[in-house]
C-alpha cells in the first residue's frame, strides 16, 4: 500500500520543481571558483526608492546535484513583492558516491562554510553594483531545508567559538532571518535519519562530529540577538518538525525568542513554491522583518 504522505511529499516536489527557471538581472563573482557566484534579481513594479534586500541560500543537502537553480522561481516571486534578491551558490558536496551509500556526499568542509561566509562579506559592495535599488540596512536571510541551516548559520557568525575563521567580531547588520524547514539542529536531524545522514558528512564524519559541531549547528550558536523566524509544514517528512521545534526550545534555553510558524497540510517543498500558499506565507514572514 502507498504511504499517504510519501505521496503527498512526492506531489508538492513535483509541483516545485515544475517551474522553469528564471533568469537573474544580473550575476557576480565572490572569488574564483565557479560555484562562487550570487545572481540578483532587482525587484519588480512601479516603486522608488530603495527596497530591502533578501539573501537566498538554497537547500538540497549540501549536496551538489542540487544547486541554485531550483530556487530561480522563488526568488522572482521575492522580486515581484517589492523586494531586491540575492540568490546565493556555494561549493557543495562531490559527485563521488558517500561510502556504503549511494549518493553523493553531503557539503565540503571547510568550504561549504568558507563560501558562505564571503558571500555574505562581499554581499554590499556586489548588490550595490549589480541593484542599485537595493538597501542593504535592510538585509534578511533566508534559507531553504539544508540552506535554512546555512541562514541560521550566516546570522550567528559573531557567537562562534573563538579561534573560528569564519567567526565576526560583531553580530552581522541584518534585519533578521527566515529559516524555511531548516536543518537547526544537527543531533535531532541525525537521530532521525535526515537526508540520509547528512549533517554527519558535511561535518565530515562520526571522528569529525564533537569537534566541529559547534562551529556548524545552529542548535549549538545560541543566543544571536538577531531576530529569527522558523517556518515549516507540519506535515514535512523530509525534514521533520520535530528539528525546528528542537532549535525553537534551544533558542528558549539560551534565553532567546525565536518564531515558529508551522504551516498546516503541507510538507517540505510549497515553502519555496510560487504556485503554493504556503509561498505567501513565507514572504509574508519576511515582509514583516524587512519592512
Amino acid at each position: 500500500m502507498t504511504d499517504p504522505a510519501v505521496e503527498r511529499d512526492a506531489a508538492e516536489a513535483a509541483s516545485a520543481f515544475a517551474h522553469p527557471p528564471v533568469a537573474p538581472d544580473a550575476s557576480a563573482a565572490y572569488g574564483d571558483h565557479p560555484d562562487q557566484v550570487i545572481d540578483f534579481y532587482a525587484p519588480r513594479g512601479e516603486s522608488t526608492g530603495s527596497a530591502p534586500l533578501v539573501v537566498v541560500l538554497h537547500g538540497g543537502a549540501w549536496r551538489a546535484p542540487y544547486d541554485r537553480q531550483h530556487v530561480t522561481p522563488f526568488a522572482d516571486l521575492l522580486a515581484r513583492r517589492g523586494f531586491a534578491v540575492a540568490n546565493v551558490e556555494y561549493r557543495r558536496g562531490g559527485s563521488l558516491p558517500r561510502q556504503g551509500g549511494d549518493g553523493p556526499v553531503a557539503g565540503r568542509w571547510p568550504e561549504t562554510f568558507d563560501d558562505v561566509a564571503a558571500a555574505m562579506d562581499a554581499l554590499p559592495a556586489l548588490a550595490a553594483a549589480a541593484l542599485p535599488a537595493a538597501d542593504p540596512r535592510r538585509t534578511v536571510v533566508t534559507g531553504h531545508s539544508a540552506g535554512g541551516q546555512l541562514a541560521l548559520w550566516a546570522a550567528a557568525r559573531h557567537v562562534l567559538p573563538a579561534g573560528s575563521p569564519w567567526r565576526l567580531p560583531a553580530p552581522p547588520p541584518l534585519r533578521g532571518v527566515v529559516a524555511l524547514a531548516p536543518i537547526a539542529d544537527f543531533a535531532v536531524a541525525e537521530e532521525l535519519g535526515v537526508c540520509g545522514g547528512a549533517s554527519g558528512q558535511l561535518l565530515g564524519g562520526p571522528e569529525h562530529w564533537e569537534a566541529r559541531l559547534p562551529c556548524a549547528d545552529p542548535a549549538a550558536l545560541l543566543p544571536t540577538g538577531i531576530a529569527t523566524t522558523v517556518v515549516h509544514g507540519r506535515e514535512d517528512i523530509v525534514v521533520p518538525p520535530a528539528v525546528a521545534e528542537s532549535y525553537v526550545a534551544a533558542a528558549a534555553k539560551a534565553g532567546e525568542m525565536v518564531g515558529l510558524t508551522l504551516v498546516e497540510g503541507v510538507g517540505h517543498f510549497p515553502l519555496i513554491d510560487p504556485a503554493a500558499d504556503a509561498c505567501a506565507v513565507v514572504a509574508e514572514e519576511i515582509s514583516q522583518l524587512a519592512w
